[in-house]
Formats: structure tokens, C-alpha cells, sequence
């Protein structure tokens, strides 16, 4: 027997009826008898096309609200049965049952009731069965049955079909098979984490991960390593959901770093103010914020102007052309906003390699997100940290108490620091990091790291001091010693915000009493490894 088979019956239910019809009369034009339920023959009918029920070939009608419809053994026989097993013929012909060679479904809008808000009820009653009962059944017999479950899919079928003469090849069918799979694993994903979630089980015994494939990647982090970039389906805004306007495709480091950048810069709502996140390698070389855009630009970018070349800018506010401006003055890679006005699209359209991409929102950095990290074997999963400090939350622990200027500065630093890779210090003045101490083994390390950054930055613009000297400073987790924090005293910082809880607190309190440093305690560390 050949190994390509004609198309001579097809069943087709779809909620989707997106390029339905113009499939439907391709097929109807090459002589396949359709098969269908409910709206999906209800839409070729009223199209002109000849659609014969699914109750017509069972002998039963659909019933229970639809819940009931294709579950019958002349729906799966005819997709299941080995065409050239002489067995299954034998009881094709005895039972009455004629092969399906093509299923085109896609299934109950689960995810989408579900991102909808939908109710319990609403949400259970969009959970499909006889879909991918089907999809299963028809994806086992790729030897002989096509199975589409994507409406992009419709094209190459009947592409495949014009080059076979109304069949189609064994790799094609192949690749729907693996297709039709994944999509139902996807969807099994979204039903079993969804019923967790309604649950409260922070610890499921088995857990199911998916993703749709938003584009292939040249390569990952180095050359020599194959990558793809996938979408949960969450919709939250950000690179994954963002509009490319313009600049070459986005690599693997493009897009890790992009992510921290806005992540980083929507803790900062824009009806406060313009912020603006300068990210290098994932990490912060400058953060701030502003009366102005290309204020809050300028000062992030003061803050490491050689780290900022070739950089990952950030905006909570959409593009505007003054900003636009400033960034092309040197080489960046990426710039996220929430949007762009036409004048800075313009300005931008000059630089063909800069990404510009437009995500229309910001992300809530409150949100609650499920984080997974691979190790070997297995996977962490873990809320993503989504902890934040109030103003009335921090606790006064020295004898001097920050001033109103310096708290600012300090929640400021806090909200930098937990996006910094730790060990992590932070130094901030005014609305800005004037120095980043990041991923060093030791805390008394990173914050020699980011006084000398500091440093280099007065060298830069010429200034008389250290922009450190009275700045405030952000620890991501408790100074085990008093060393750190000397280091950041000495560097020039006043106060001081950290989480406490080192069984030398105390000698740390007395190190800041002595130094005349004002310090808060969070009772939160913010460890990003």
C-alpha cells in the first residue's frame, strides 16, 4: 500500500471558525465529504456547502448540552481503525463504519475563559472532552489520518493536497500528529494548573508546564547552544507580548535582558513620574527617575556611562522624541516602552539595528507569577518575588532616623535592589543609582564594587566628589558583618535600608550608631540568584 493517502471524509468542529468556510469549499471542491456538529455545520451550511451531521452517522443526537456529541465508536472508529489491517476492515464493513481521513478541531476557549475571569462554573463548562478525545485518537493513526488543530495549518494541508493530488504524505502527517499532541498536553497544562490554583495547592503531586513557540532564536546565550522563545499565554505585557516596530530580530540575551529591564522599570508606576532602567547583562547599570523623561534618561545613564553602551533601555512612560534623541546618541540594543509618539519613531527609524518595542501597558509587579529554573533532573518552582515595603512598614533601628529626602531614596534603592543579582548594594541620590554593586561572592565586595563605580562616574563628568557622598544604600539581604556597611559609610552613604535578621545585628546597629548612619530594617531580603 502507498504511503499517500486521499482525502475522501473529513469531520470538522471548530470554535475557531477563523478560514473555516475557504477551507471547507477547498475541500468540498476536491469531492471530501464533510462531516460536522453544531455552529461549525451550521456556518458551511449557511455558506452553500453540503454538511452532513455527525447524529446522522451515529444514529444518536447530540445530548447533555452538547457534552455528549462524538464519543461514539463510528466517530473513533473511523479515525482509529489500520487501513490496511485486515481485522480492522473487517469490522468497519461489519459495523458500519466508514474511515475519517481528516480532523480539523480546535478546542473549547479554556485559556481564554479562563484570562477572562470567568466563574468556576463558566470555566468547567469550557473544558473540552470530545475534542481531544478526537485530536488523541486521530494523531495515533498519522498512518493514515491528517489531524489540523491550527487554523495556520489549513494552507499547508491544501498545499500538501495539490502537490499530492488530493493526498497527502506520511512526513506531513507526521508533523500534525506531533502537533495535534502538543496541543493537547497544552491544553491539559491549562486545566490542571488552573484547578490547582482554584485548589490553593501550592504543591501539586504532578505539575504540567506549556508553551507556544513566538519565534525560533539563531542561538542562545553563545553560538554553539540552540534556542526558541515560547509564550505562556498569560498575556502579561512585556517582551513576549510586545510589537517589534523595527531593528534586527531579538537574540536569546536580547530578550533575557529586556524582560529584567522592564520588569525592573515598572515598579515604578508612571502616574508618579517618568523612570527610566538602563539593564547590562540583566543587571541595572542605572535607574532613575524624573521631572521629565529624558531627565529620568539622563540620570540613569550617568550612573555607568560605559556599562550603558550597547545596553537595554527601559521606559514606564511612552517614548517621546526629546528621549528618543538622547538614547541614539550611542549604541543601544533594545528600548521597551509602554508606546511611542510618531516623531520619536521617526527619530528611532534612523537606526535600523535598535529594537524598538511597544508593549501598550506595564506589567503588575504585584502580580502573582509562577517562576521555574531547571536544574539537573528537575525543576525549582517558586512564587516569583513579587514583595514589596511600605514606608510604614520599615523599622528605625539606630539612634538616627532618616529624613523624609533620605526615606524616598531608600524605598527608591530597595525597589532597585531586588532586581539586582546578588550579592547586591545599591547606591541612590536623588532619585537615581549613582552606584551598582552586583552578583559579587562577598556583600563587603559589591559595595567596593559600586563605590567604584561611583567613582568612575564623577571622573566621567568631572565632578568635585563621589555622587556616593550622601547617598542612600540598598543591601538585598542582612550585612552578616559590620565590614559592608563600613564600606558603604566610607563610600559616602548616610542611611541605610536592609532586611536585618544577622545574629550580629547588633554589632551592625552599633557600627551604623558610631558612623552616625540612620538605618531601617525591611524584615524582607530580596536574594536574586
Amino acid at each position: 500500500m502507498t504511503d499517500l493517502h486521499p482525502i475522501r471524509r473529513a469531520l470538522i468542529s471548530v470554535s475557531d471558525k477563523t478560514g473555516l468556510i475557504d477551507l471547507a469549499k477547498a475541500l468540498s471542491a476536491r469531492g471530501v465529504e464533510l462531516l460536522s456538529t453544531g455552529g461549525s455545520a451550521k456556518a458551511m451550511r449557511d455558506a452553500g456547502l453540503e454538511v452532513k451531521d455527525v447524529s446522522e452517522v451515529t444514529g444518536f443526537p447530540e445530548m447533555m448540552d452538547g457534552r455528549v456529541k462524538t464519543l461514539h465508536p463510528k466517530v473513533h472508529g473511523g479515525l482509529l481503525a489500520l487501513r490496511d489491517n485486515a481485522d480492522h476492515v473487517a469490522a468497519m464493513n461489519e459495523h458500519d463504519i466508514a474511515g475519517i481521513d481528516l480532523l480539523v478541531v480546535n478546542l473549547y476557549p479554556f485559556e481564554a475563559t479562563v484570562a477572562a475571569g470567568a466563574d468556576y462554573d463558566t470555566c468547567i463548562e469550557n473544558i473540552d472532552i470530545g475534542g481531544p478525545a478526537m485530536i488523541r485518537a486521530a494523531s495515533k493513526n498519522a498512518a493514515f489520518v491528517n489531524v489540523v488543530v491550527d487554523v495556520e495549518d489549513y494552507d499547508t494541508l491544501l498545499a500538501d493536497m495539490e502537490q499530492h493530488d488530493g493526498a497527502t504524505c506520511p512526513k506531513f502527517r507526521r508533523k500534525l500528529s506531533q502537533k495535534a499532541y502538543a496541543r493537547t498536553a497544552a491544553y491539559d497544562a491549562a486545566v490542571s494548573t488552573w484547578m490547582a490554583e482554584q485548589l490553593e495547592l501550592e504543591a501539586p503531586k504532578r505539575r504540567a508546564f506549556a508553551g507556544g513557540l513566538k519565534q525560533t532564536l539563531r542561538y542562545g546565550e553563545n553560538s554553539h547552544q540552540k534556542a526558541a522563545f515560547y509564550t505562556d499565554g498569560s498575556g502579561r505585557a512585556g517582551v513576549a507580548t510586545a510589537t517589534q516596530l523595527q531593528g534586527k530580530e531579538l537574540s536569546y540575551n536580547n530578550i533575557n535582558d529586556t524582560d529584567a529591564a522592564f520588569e525592573l522599570v515598572s515598579e515604578f508606576d508612571p502616574a508618579n513620574g517618568p523612570a527610566v532602567a538602563i539593564i547590562k547583562h540583566a543587571n541595572p547599570c542605572g535607574v532613575a527617575v524624573g521631572a521629565t523623561l529624558v531627565e529620568a534618561y539622563q540620570k540613569a545613564f550617568d550612573c555607568d556611562r560605559t556599562s550603558a553602551f550597547g545596553g537595554i533601555v527601559a521606559l514606564n512612560q511612552p517614548l517621546d522624541a526629546e528621549t528618543a534623541s538622547k538614547i541614539v546618541e550611542i549604541f543601544t540594543e533594545v528600548v521597551i516602552a509602554p508606546g511611542a509618539s510618531e516623531d520619536a519613531k521617526e527619530i528611532f527609524s534612523g537606526k535600523k539595528n535598535l529594537r524598538l518595542l511597544l508593549t501598550d501597558g506595564l506589567p503588575d509587579p504585584r502580580a502573582p507569577i509562577t517562576a521555574y529554573k531547571q536544574v539537573a533532573g528537575g525543576l525549582l518552582v517558586q512564587d516569583k518575588d513579587v514583595g514589596s515595603v511600605a514606608m510604614d512598614e520599615l523599622k528605625v533601628v539606630t539612634k538616627v532616623a532618616p529624613t523624609d529626602a533620605q526615606m524616598a531614596d531608600l524605598l527608591f534603592a530597595w525597589k532597585v535592589a531586588k532586581h539586582v543579582k546578588s550579592n547586591a548594594i545599591v547606591y541612590v541620590k536623588g532619585g537615581a543609582t549613582v552606584g551598582v554593586g552586583a552578583g559579587q561572592m562577598s556583600r563587603l565586595d559589591s559595595a567596593n564594587v559600586a563605590a567604584s563605580k561611583s567613582q568612575r562616574m564623577a571622573d566621567a563628568l568631572e565632578l568635585d566628589e563621589s555622587p556616593a557622598k550622601g547617598s542612600a544604600v540598598a543591601s538585598d539581604a542582612f550585612f552578616p558583618f559590620a565590614d559592608g556597611l563600613l564600606e558603604a559609610a566610607a563610600a559616602g552613604g548616610t542611611c541605610v535600608i536592609q532586611p536585618g535578621g544577622s545574629m550580629r545585628d547588633e554589632e551592625v546597629i552599633k557600627a551604623a550608631d558610631d558612623a552616625g548612619l540612620a538605618m531601617v530594617f525591611t524584615g524582607m531580603r530580596h536574594f536574586r540568584h
